[in-house]
Order: C-alpha cells, then structure tokens, then sequence
C-alpha cells in the first residue's frame, strides 16, 4: 500500500473506516475484482482493521465505571480495569 493510502486511513473515523472495509468485502466476495485489484483492496481491508482495532482498543481504555454508594447514588468513576 502507498504511503498516501496508509496516510489517507490514518484520518478515518471508526465509522468511515468501518465502512470502508464493508464495502471492500463486499467487493471481494462478488468475486468479479480482477486479481492485482483484490490483491489491492485486501492489503487496504487490512489496514483499515488495523485502524478500526485500534480505535476500538483505545475507546477501551476510556470507559469508565460509575461508582456507587451504598445508597446508590453515583459518586465518582473508576477505570474499567480496577
């Protein structure tokens, strides 16, 4: 993949790159993209997972849980992982 193209994914949101990669599996699963173009269109599918994976992993990160007292009113959050 061309440095442009990488360059170009790095600017996706989760969602553009999301359905970028739909409609790339589509493409490939009609099966009528000549073979140097899917060989194209799965190393560009490829790297828009890498982009998707990423962002969800880094969304991840971010969620917190609320904490509770014992009468159940939210005091604070807490990150996910303690």
């Amino acid at each position: 993949m061309t440095e442009e193209a990488a360059g170009s994914i790095e600017n996706l949101s989760f969602e553009q790159a999301l359905a970028e990669l739909e409609t790339i599996v589509r493409n490939l699963e009609q099966g009528n993209v000549p073979l140097e173009k899917s060989i194209e269109l799965y190393a560009r599918g490829e790297a828009l997972r890498e982009k998707c994976d990423g962002l969800l992993k880094a969304a991840e990160e971010k969620v917190e849980k609320i904490q509770m007292n014992t009468s159940g009113n939210a005091v604070g959050t807490e990150a996910l992982d303690n």
